[in-house]
């Protein structure tokens, strides 16, 4: 059985683990070592992760199956004052996927999100990554594109994607 709790700051190690082991086989193809490297670190530092909880608004759910955390998801309500909810991030450790923990991360934040009265779910996907077909099954459309310079020479080529709730 799934459980989804939500994160506390004692657990920003637990969700530093899971980005570590997922990003290297997510990205491994799509982005340079380099780069994924630079934003595992950007992203994914302790100090990264309570400043995103504590100054930027976002709420971690960690999903787990008996005692094992098979991945997370990140979301912010009222996205840039709008009645959207952002999902910043979501990764499962590559041995869960197929088990239905992105589908329960997704529909929690949805519940969540509706709760709140938002009336759509937005986030941005790599133009490259598989999860856009598992997005697209999970009601998301792609509704734009952007290019985010991130630094050192890096570059993030998104879709947006956005699903009605």
């Amino acid at each position: 059985m799934l459980e989804i709790k939500t994160a506390t700051e004692a657990e920003l190690p637990e969700i530093q683990r899971i980005a570590h082991q997922t990003w290297p086989i997510t990205f491994g193809e799509i982005l340079s070592p380099a780069q994924i490297e630079y934003m595992l670190e950007w992203m994914y530092s302790v100090p990264s992760l309570t400043e995103q909880i504590r100054d930027k608004g976002h709420v971690f759910l960690l999903i787990k199956e008996s005692e094992e955390w098979l991945g997370y998801v990140s979301y912010e309500l009222n996205y840039q004052a709008k009645l959207k909810t952002k999902i910043h991030k979501i990764y499962l450790l590559p041995a869960s996927q197929g088990k239905g923990a992105g589908a329960a991360l997704i529909r929690k934040v949805a519940d969540i999100a509706v709760e709140a009265q938002n009336t759509a779910l937005i986030l941005n996907v790599n133009r490259f990554n598989k999860a856009i077909g598992f997005y697209e099954k999970m009601g998301f459309a792609i509704v734009g594109s952007e290019d985010i310079d991130i630094g050192d020479g890096f570059l993030m080529q998104d879709h947006i994607m956005e699903k009605p709730l």
